[in-house]
């Protein structure tokens, strides 16, 4: 699998779709180095209702985020696509310190720069309480 920055806009269904999944990927891992390398260092963020910018804002919102959200498991899928652009919808699940479990849904909207670093990222999302016996994504061991 090639890593995100390899696959450079113009996009078209195939490099989106293995745009999509290199995501998914680096999110799964948790690991906040990681993800905010696919990003520009000036990369702009809107995630719900906090804006910011920069690998390190993104570093450390990533790092604070999978203090909270315990067990995180993510599911990305591919929306829409343009030259520069893509969309997804995503789901994932995590739990709280008091162990209930949470599923996400929502929608990402990219932008890329020529490099194939995420220049801007758009993120709504909304929180559903669910039980255990629920997950889809997530391992509630």
């Amino acid at each position: 699998m090639p890593s995100p920055t390899d696959i450079k806009p113009p996009f078209d269904r195939n490099t989106a779709l293995a745009k999509v999944q290199a995501a998914e990927d680096a999110w799964n891992s948790r690991d906040p180095e990681r993800v905010a390398k696919a990003y520009s260092v000036d990369s702009r963020w809107r995630n719900r209702d906090e804006f910011f910018q920069g690998r390190r804002a993104i570093e450390k919102f990533l790092a604070d985020k999978w203090q909270i959200e315990n067990g995180y498991r993510l599911m990305k899928e591919l929306w829409a696509f343009t030259d520069n652009r893509i969309s997804v919808r995503f789901e994932y699940e995590w739990h709280n310190e008091q162990g209930q479990w949470f599923r996400s849904h929502g929608n990402e909207h990219w932008e890329f720069d020529n490099n194939g670093l995420m220049s801007r990222r758009d993120m709504s999302a909304n929180d559903v309480p669910i039980e255990a016996s629920d997950l889809r994504y997530a391992n509630a061991s």
